[in-house]
């Protein structure tokens, strides 16, 4: 399957017999995943028709034409951009079949229990404990900075199966039930006076080992998949020209010419190209895709994105001057998603900040980067063959 009118053909075969306009969302969307047409390189069966990742382009295409619904991927990114490739490439088939599907259409939100308050930057130092008892594990630990848990049916999660190794090496990966008896979420309030961030607390929560992803023990290489696919997410995007941050401020430059003054224009014409740059990188990343699982290159691309979101957010709130100081609303809120251009100033500012924490801080990507895509020397690390255990905490 790989002609692009084929899949012209197939597609609109799909909206002649599901008519977007006559046919409820997730009905069609159901529809679309079972013709295939949902991420065509996917496996056939799997909602694609093991067709090249460029041709869904053509798909998209004919869909936005007709007017059919999408999946809301905003919502549902994580699923989207990091659980699906990792139960594709680790996934027992019986896995596949149950949890892609609605993970596409969004019937069932995803979230991602990796960060732990003594293990953030050092993910592998993770102290969340699974111990197995017959068919299970019992599940003990925190988890934070979880986004979307209060929504959420289903999380990727790693924990501790051996201590007596070293920390890499001692790590299983699971899916858990977000629902099930042990599972609390508890709001963390961001900056922004929302709380779309939580914590997680796992106490005597039993998940059968049929829901594990990949080997006992292996739970660092799977998280690998995870991550590197979320980096791309996050930082590779598609996005139009003035797509993203840049477009707020670039239409306030045009539309309030009072505002203006050379300084401020000399910064908004830098920062305008580098997020061209920046956008036209991410879609030569997309597009080596096509050839593989993503590189170490998203790490490049996610440095990029929240270095320019934090200084295209700090020009905007100076551009508009007194009224950048300006916010509209602290109510605590839970919110489903992030809206960075459906805000005010005041919220890409604040919300921006943390672009360089979440999916990686700043300065572990800085570290990648040199030592994995350019090729420099490691840091020194004195605990790779020191057991979990015997780490000092």
């Amino acid at each position: 399957m790989t002609d692009a009118e084929e899949l012209r053909r197939r597609t609109r075969e799909l909206l002649a017999a599901h008519p977007p306009a006559s046919t409820a969302p997730l009905d069609f969307l159901r529809a679309r995943f079972d013709a295939g047409l949902a991420w065509v390189h996917y496996p056939e069966g799997l909602g694609g028709l093991g067709a090249p990742r460029a041709l869904q382009a053509v798909v998209d295409a004919e869909l936005e034409a007709a007017g059919a619904p999408d999946n809301d991927p905003r919502r549902i990114g994580i699923g989207l951009g990091m659980a699906a490739p990792t139960i594709l490439k680790y996934g027992t088939d019986e896995q596949k079949q149950r949890f892609l599907r609605p993970l596409w259409t969004g019937e069932e939100v995803w979230c991602q229990l990796f960060s732990e308050p003594g293990a953030g930057s050092d993910l592998a130092a993770l102290g969340t404990r699974a111990v197995r008892e017959g068919d299970d594990w019992v599940v003990n630990g925190q988890k934070v900075w979880t986004s979307s848990a209060h929504i959420a049916r289903w999380a990727i999660l790693i924990a501790r199966t051996d201590p007596d190794v070293p920390k890499h090496a001692g790590i299983t990966y699971f899916v858990c039930d977000m629902t099930d008896p042990g599972v609390e979420v508890r709001p963390l309030r961001q900056i922004t006076g929302e709380a779309e961030f939580n914590e997680v607390f796992l106490t005597d929560v039993r998940i059968p080992d049929a829901r594990r992803l990949g080997a006992v023990g292996d739970g660092w290489r799977v998280a690998q998949t995870t991550l590197m696919n979320e980096r791309v997410s996050i930082g590779g995007m598609a996005l139009p020209r003035e797509g993203g941050m840049i477009g707020p401020v670039a239409t306030t430059w045009r539309e309030r010419p009072e505002l203006r003054t050379h300084e401020l224009h000399q910064r908004l014409l830098k920062l305008w190209v580098e997020a061209e740059v920046s956008r036209l990188t991410a879609e030569r990343l997309r597009q080596q895709l096509v050839a593989g699982q993503p590189g170490y290159e998203g790490s490049g691309m996610k440095l990029a994105f929240a270095r320019l979101n934090q200084e295209i957010s700090g020009l905007e709130v100076e551009l508009r001057g007194e009224e950048g100081l300006l916010y509209d609303d602290w109510t605590m809120r839970r919110p489903e998603l992030v809206d960075f251009t459906g805000r005010d100033a005041g919220y890409r500012y604040l919300r921006s900040k943390g672009n360089s924490i979440e999916g990686g801080t700043s300065e572990v990507l800085l570290n990648i980067v040199a030592e994995r895509v350019l090729g420099l020397p490691a840091e020194p690390r004195t605990d790779k063959d020191v057991a979990w255990k015997d780490l000092a905490r």
